[in-house]
């Protein structure tokens, strides 16, 4: 099960061999405020994971992702308003911050979990005012953490990244892997 909307996150899953059900938490995200940029991330996706496993009985497996961008010692998750997107790539143009997402693994069966946090540096390119204003229009623009991804629109603005893609785009499936791996679950098992 995965406890997310996050189309990306789901193309990933399958890409990788998964066929995930999809059941959205309706977590409310504004409820978790941690000071660490790392633990608010770990909370959010934790509460999504747990509020979902909640629901089901045993025997099944549940993923819970969120993710956020930390630039310049500030935690961005999904833009408020295309003014708001417009802002924050004038702000990003050029420079770089850390993509956190938080992982969440819930075995319904045992009733464990285990989490952990995957960061990714994210170098971003100079667009000029005229490209930042057409982004800022796209439905891409409101739907993702920054607002930016390296698999759409935006993906053109990114000059690199340093660290896993996958967790960029909105899971890490090596973080994913080690988390069953802990919850003694075959990640190859899983495939369908």
């Amino acid at each position: 099960m995965l406890a997310s909307a996050s189309s990306a996150r789901l193309r990933l899953l399958r890409d990788a061999g998964f066929d995930p059900k999809v059941i959205v938490s309706g977590v409310d995200e504004s409820m978790v405020r941690s000071a660490d940029p790392w633990d608010n991330v770990l909370q959010l996706a934790s509460a999504k994971a747990r509020s979902v496993a909640e629901g089901l009985g045993a025997g099944f497996v549940v993923v819970g992702c969120d993710s956020m961008l930390l630039l310049d010692g500030q935690l961005l998750g999904k833009a408020a308003s295309r003014a708001d997107v417009v802002e924050r790539w004038r702000r990003m143009r050029g420079g770089s911050g850390v993509l956190l997402t938080g992982h969440c693994v819930v075995d319904t069966t045992t009733g464990r979990s285990v989490e952990e946090v995957g960061d990714t540096v994210v170098r971003f390119g100079s667009p000029t005012d005229a490209e930042i204003a057409a982004y800022a229009e796209t439905d891409e623009a409101l739907g993702v953490a920054g607002p930016f991804t390296i698999d759409g629109r935006a993906a053109m603005f990114v000059e690199g990244i340093e660290g896993d893609a996958g967790n960029v785009i909105g899971i890490s499936l090596p973080v994913l892997h080690r988390l069953l791996a802990q919850l003694n679950l075959d990640a190859v098992s899983l495939w369908c």
